[in-house]
């Protein structure tokens, strides 16, 4: 004859939702980030100033190297971190003119003036989500000029 003994239930626990509550926190953030261009650059729908937002950020991506890239990714929603980070460094920096120029020529139908629109849109909204500091120190890896496109005056020190 056989007896088995009673044994006690074990309860197997559910899966943890914190991958999916901070999937849903990154793509929170990413939502703010396209929001604040949106209304930034009065774009008439959020997938408009998503577009706009990943062109700059990927033209963005190339001129910004080392340290402040790596913060710079770190600093944004996660998608935005994967665009800036995904691009190859460029050979040479580009003046604020000719990269306002180089995004002009990634959206259809644009004009130099309508992409200085997009680009600042984009840089004053990214500019306020990293903060001052960050800024300041993406700001003196690129040449002169772009501290307006962040939104921020253009101050040259006087000799």
């Amino acid at each position: 004859m056989t007896v088995t003994t009673p044994q006690p239930r074990m309860t197997i626990p559910t899966p943890s939702p914190r991958p999916r509550a901070k999937a849903e926190a990154e793509d929170a953030d990413w939502l703010e980030l396209t929001e604040a261009v949106r209304e930034a650059g009065q774009y008439p729908t959020r997938a408009e100033a998503e577009r706009v937002t990943r062109i700059v950020l990927s033209a963005l991506g190339g001129h910004v190297t080392g340290d402040e890239r790596v913060a710079l990714a770190q600093a944004l929603p996660r998608e935005a971190g994967r665009v800036i980070a995904s691009q190859i460094p460029a050979t040479h920096p580009l003046t604020a003119r000719e990269f306002v120029e180089s995004v002009a020529t990634r959206i259809e139908g644009s004009t130099p003036a309508t992409a200085r629109w997009d680009v600042s849109s984009v840089l004053s909204a990214l500019s306020t989500h990293i903060g001052e500091s960050l800024t300041t120190r993406v700001l003196d890896q690129l040449p002169p000029g772009y501290a307006l496109l962040f939104g921020r005056a253009d101050l040259a020190p006087t000799a």
